[in-house]
C-alpha cells in the first residue's frame, strides 16, 4: 500500500536542514528539463538555497551535528546485534564529510555572492515578475543558450554545496532511521503525546495510507506534540475529523 509521511521538526536546526533537503531535491527535478522555464525554476531554487546560507552559519551547524551524532553512534559498536559493517560505514562517511567541511575555507556560497549575474537575478527575484526579459536582458540572453550550456552552468554553481548537501542528507537519514514506527490511534482525529525532556527528540513522523481523505497537521516542541487529522476542503478551511484514525508514529531522536 502506498503511504504518505508528514514530518514536523522539533528544533530550528532540523527545520533548516529539511528546507535545504527540499530545495536540493526541487533543483534536481527542474534540472532534468531542458526548457528555459526549467532553468528559471532551477535557478530560483538555487537562489533560495543561497539565501539560507547567507542568513545562517550552516557549515558550523552541520559540523556540530556530525560530531554529535558520531559521538552518539560510536558506542553502539560494542552492543550485541548491531550491524557493525553498516555502523562503521556510517561513521566513516561522517568523519569524511566532517574533514571536508573543516578544510573548506570561508563561507559556503561565497562564490555565488561574488557572482554579478547571480546577484542581479537574486535582487530582481524579490519583486513579483521582476525577472521578466525586459528587466534582466543578460538573464534573457542566458536562458536562450542551449540547454547543455545552461545545465553546465547550474551544476557548476551547485558544486559548491555538494559536500554540505551530502552531510545534511546523511544527518537526516540517521535521524529518520533512529526510531521504529508504532501503530497509534487518534481518537476523534486528535492525538497528543508528552516527550521525555532528557531525550533529544528532533523529528516527528506521521504516516498514513495515500488513499485516505485526511492529512496530518502536527505542532509541537521539545516537551510535547499534538496531531490533528484534517479533512481537506478546497473552498473552506480544513476541519478536524470526528472519527478515530489509525496511523504510524515515529518519534526520532539521536
Amino acid at each position: 500500500m502506498e503511504k504518505i509521511t508528514y514530518e514536523q521538526p522539533l528544533n530550528e536546526k532540523i527545520r533548516t536542514f529539511l528546507r535545504l533537503e527540499f530545495l536540493f531535491q526541487q533543483t534536481d527535478h527542474t534540472l532534468k528539463g531542458d526548457s528555459h522555464w526549467d532553468s528559471r525554476a532551477a535557478l530560483a531554487s538555487l537562489i533560495d538555497i543561497h539565501n539560507i546560507f547567507v542568513r545562517s552559519d550552516i557549515k558550523t551547524e552541520v559540523i556540530k551535528e556530525l560530531e554529535r551524532e558520531t559521538a552518539n553512534l560510536a558506542p553502539l559498536e560494542k552492543m550485541p546485534g548491531i550491524d557493525k559493517q553498516k555502523l562503521n560505514k556510517t561513521l566513516d562517511d561522517m568523519d569524511f564529510l566532517n574533514d571536508k567541511l573543516h578544510l573548506k575555507q570561508g563561507q559556503i556560497g561565497q562564490a555565488l555572492r561574488d557572482n554579478e549575474f547571480i546577484s542581479n537575478v537574486k535582487q530582481r527575484s524579490s519583486i513579483p515578475g521582476g525577472t521578466c526579459d525586459f528587466d534582466l536582458p543578460a538573464y534573457h540572453y542566458w536562458l536562450q543558450q542551449n540547454a547543455d550550456q545552461r545545465m553546465t552552468d547550474m551544476r557548476g554553481w551547485l558544486d559548491e554545496f555538494t559536500t554540505i548537501r551530502n552531510a545534511i542528507e546523511l544527518i537526516l537519514r540517521q535521524v529518520r532511521d533512529s526510531a521504529a514506527t508504532d501503530n497509534q490511534i487518534a481518537e476523534t482525529g486528535f492525538y497528543q503525546q508528552t516527550l521525555d525532556a532528557s531525550t533529544p527528540f528532533q523529528l516527528i513522523r506521521i504516516t498514513l495510507p495515500s488513499d485516505t481523505d485526511l492529512f496530518a497537521e502536527i505542532s509541537g516542541g521539545k516537551h510535547r506534540f499534538s496531531v490533528r487529522f484534517m479533512t481537506m476542503k478546497m473552498q473552506e478551511r480544513p476541519c478536524q475529523t470526528n472519527r478515530d484514525v489509525e496511523f504510524l508514529l515515529a518519534c526520532c531522536a539521536l
